[in-house]
């Protein structure tokens, strides 16, 4: 069983910070992009920032220069750091991870995995 367990969020005032963890476990060959999307209230799952396993970045404007996001591939885990935050960024957060796997009986697999998400909320 792979999972992606999210900590971190919570309520915060404007200007503040929070910082998103997610941990990817289970069994697993390969990890190639991991981060975090989110979901504002009445809107679509969006885009906040994904790190491949060499690195590179690719974020959303909106959040670029105030979230930073970093990866430790040996313990396949992703923080959010997220500074500044604006009563725009609430959303719920979402963890993604896309890699291969390994399943005792159909062997390795491609697949992308979510976390169950975890509520940001930035008051005004």
């Amino acid at each position: 069983q792979v999972q992606l367990v999210e900590s971190g969020g919570g309520l915060v005032q404007a200007g503040g910070s929070l910082r998103l963890s997610c941990a990817l476990s289970g069994n697993i060959f390969s990890v190639n992009i991991m981060g975090w999307y989110r979901q504002p209230p009445g809107k679509q799952r969006e885009l906040v920032a994904v790190i491949n396993s060499g690195g590179r970045v690719d974020q959303a404007d909106s959040v670029k220069g105030r979230f930073t996001l970093s990866r430790d591939n040996a313990k396949n885990t992703v923080d959010l750091q997220m500074n500044s935050l604006k009563p725009e960024d609430t959303a719920v957060y979402y963890c993604n991870a896309r890699g291969v796997f390994i399943n005792p009986i159909r062997g390795r697999y491609e697949d992308e995995i979510w976390g169950q998400g975890t509520q940001v909320t930035v008051s005004s």
